[in-house]
């Protein structure tokens, strides 16, 4: 294998990123949430707060942590190539896909007149979801092609 094919580009690199901090911002939520219920019903610890700041970061996070690696591990260019753009459409539709099915059971909760902590928690963790699928598709595509 020569150093092109063990090389890492911009774009996957990318995927890789945001996959890891939306599995890991909702994790540390997750846990937080945990901790503060110390044992308690979930439904009466205060989340809204924690809950916001953990997905404003998260959204942030991808930006910060792909400009360190960019640091660290340089690639060659950051222009996207036909591949790129195809591998990219690829992991979003079936991204997409998971987002649009994953949202029946916020819309179930929300028409049986379940608590909102278990709505919002369950958009939230279906966003995550949609986002660390698409994120495998991506990686796999380029590891594996399309």
């Amino acid at each position: 294998m020569t150093y092109e094919e063990a090389a890492v580009s911009y774009e996957e690199k990318g995927a890789w990123v945001y996959g890891l901090v939306a599995l890991g911002a909702w994790l540390t939520y997750v846990l937080v949430l945990l901790a503060r219920a110390d044992g308690g019903p979930l439904v009466d610890v205060r989340y809204v707060p924690t809950l916001l700041w953990t997905v404003g970061i998260s959204a942030f996070a991808p930006v910060v942590v792909r400009t360190l690696v960019e640091v660290v591990r340089p690639s060659d260019t950051r222009r996207a190539d036909v591949r790129d753009r195809e591998i990219d459409r690829r992991g979003e539709y079936v991204a997409g896909i998971v987002l649009g099915v994953g949202m029946v059971g916020p819309f179930a909760l929300a028409l049986a007149d379940a608590d909102t902590f278990w709505i919002a928690h369950a958009i939230w963790t279906v966003f995550v979801l949609a986002a660390v699928v698409g994120s495998v598709v991506k990686v796999v595509a380029y590891r594996r092609g399309l």
